[in-house]
Formats: structure tokens, sequence, C-alpha cells
């Protein structure tokens, strides 16, 4: 896979908590002005992200104004981001919404968001599977949300589309860990099968995860037995999904949904950056009629 074009990593200090105990490994990063890069080799895995931190809609002329997500300065572990329900005037815990159903609110939501609507449909598939597979995990599709606003710009970075298959083309793959200054050095660990570089590890997908990890997290979204894909859109987010219940718990509480986030980034900023992102779109949804 032919890797796309990442701006460069530039050296900064990052706010970091200690690693909150959970089965997944911890996850650490330097913060630049479009990548964010983290590289923590752990015993099970490491995953490693590029975030984008800037608005949901690249500006386009004549384009709609960006979607505004007012920045949150929230304590670590004081509070939890609003939640919404899939589908308008359904309950968090109502039966399961038919495909149809989602596939709407997906659309008029991502009017409202500017979120890709194939997004907005990974993102509550993959609450809706962890719902029944997980039941205690309490997370929600805002979240996934978050976090890809921050990973990926929800599957669009570097000018990357998401097809009706939820493939991403080109597919996005981070720069070489190869030790630059600001990057870990993480040799290669699946001869380049995940991310084309037999020589460096490369965060993939729209996830952002490292081989590694992703061998360990990696889930098929669509159970047709195929290995899992971190460049299929429903695939990375199931497989954050699964990450993220590991690492924290009960994510409706505020101890389980930061020690969720700060495990998948050991950052502060990070956190209240997906924390921002996930309350403005769980409230945008609670006003769809």
């Amino acid at each position: 896979m032919a890797a796309t074009p990442t701006p460069p990593s530039f050296p900064g200090a990052t706010a970091t908590l200690d690693p909150p105990p959970g089965p997944p490994p911890g996850r650490r990063r330097r913060l630049g002005p479009l990548l964010l890069v983290l590289a923590l080799v752990a015993a099970l895995g490491v995953a490693v992200v590029v975030g984008m931190n800037r608005s949901d809609e690249p500006e386009r002329q004549g384009s709609p104004p960006p979607f505004p997500i007012p920045e949150l300065d929230v304590p670590p572990r004081s509070a939890v981001p609003a939640v919404a329900a899939i589908a308008p005037g359904g309950a968090r815990d109502a039966t399961r919404p038919t495909a149809e159903a989602v596939r709407s609110w997906a659309s008029a939501l991502a009017e409202r968001t500017q979120i890709p609507a194939r997004s907005l449909v990974a993102y509550a598939e993959a609450e809706l599977t962890i719902r029944d597979t997980e039941p205690g995990c309490g997370l929600s599709w805002s979240t996934l949300a978050g976090v890809g606003r921050v990973e990926s710009h929800h599957g669009r970075y570097g000018g990357s589309d998401i097809g009706a298959d939820g493939r991403l083309t080109p597919p996005i793959i981070g720069i070489p860990l190869d030790g630059s200054p600001g990057v870990k050095a993480i040799p290669d660990t699946d001869g380049g099968r995940l991310d084309g570089d037999a020589e460096w590890d490369r965060a993939v997908g729209a996830m952002q995860f490292l081989p590694t990890t992703w061998s360990r997290w990696g889930a098929r979204a669509s159970g047709d037995g195929r290995s899992p894909d971190p460049q299929n859109i429903d695939d990375a987010a199931l497989s954050a999904a699964r990450y993220l219940c590991a690492s924290g718990g009960d994510l409706s509480t505020a101890q389980g949904w930061w020690r969720a986030v700060l495990t998948y980034n050991e950052s502060v900023a990070y956190g209240q950056n997906v924390f921002s992102g996930a309350d403005a779109y769980a409230k945008a949804a609670r006003e769809l009629r």
C-alpha cells in the first residue's frame, strides 16, 4: 500500500498522566501542528495515532461554515461527554435500530456535523455491537467520533475518501517511526504487511493503530470471515471500541471514560480534544427530530 503524504512531526512537550491499569498497553505521543504521534512499546503491543486537531470539514469556496466544536478544558476524570441515542427520539438502551434507521440518522447528522455519513454509520454500528458483546462497557458512538476526529479527520486525512464498503482510498498511513527527532524508533514488526514498510512500523488506518496493536485488537465488523482491515472504517471503529472497553471498563463513568481515552493516548490535551468533539457531536444529535 502506498503511504498517504503526511506532515512532518514537530517536537514538543506533552502533558501526560501516569498510565492507568488495564489489559492494553499505554500509548504516548508528541504533538505537532497537524500530526500527533505516539509510540510506546509494551508487551501486548503498541498503537500510534495521527491527529489533525482542526475543523471537521476542509474549507472550500462556497462550503458551509465548519461545525463548531468548543474547546472544553475539562479536568481529567471529572466528567464524561454528553451522550445521545442512535436514531432520533430513541433511547440508548432501546431495541437495536435497523440498518436503514442507522443510515437515515447518519445522513441527517452528517449534514449538521459535517462528519461523513459513512463514518457515522461505522461509529454507530460499533456502539451497537459493543452493546451486545460487552454490555457493561457503556461506550457511545460519539466517543468514537471524538477519537476519529483527532486520529484521521473521520477517515478523510490526506484527501482519503470512504467507499460504500467502508474502505479508505488512498489508505491512511503515518510517517515511519524511525527515530527521527520527536519520533520513537520502532523497527518493522510485520514485514510491511499493513503499512507497506518493511524497515519501520507506521500507524495505519482511520483509527491509527500500529501493526502490533492491530494484531491483538483488530476485529472484522462484517463477520464475513475475512481478516480485519485497518483501512476499513467499520473494522477500525469496532477495533477502537474493543480497545477502549478493555482499557476503561465502564465508559459511562468519568473514571472509566478518562482511563480508556488516556490509555489510547497518554496525553491530557488529547483527552480534552476527544472530549470536546464527543460532547459537541452528541449535543448535535440530540437536536435531530
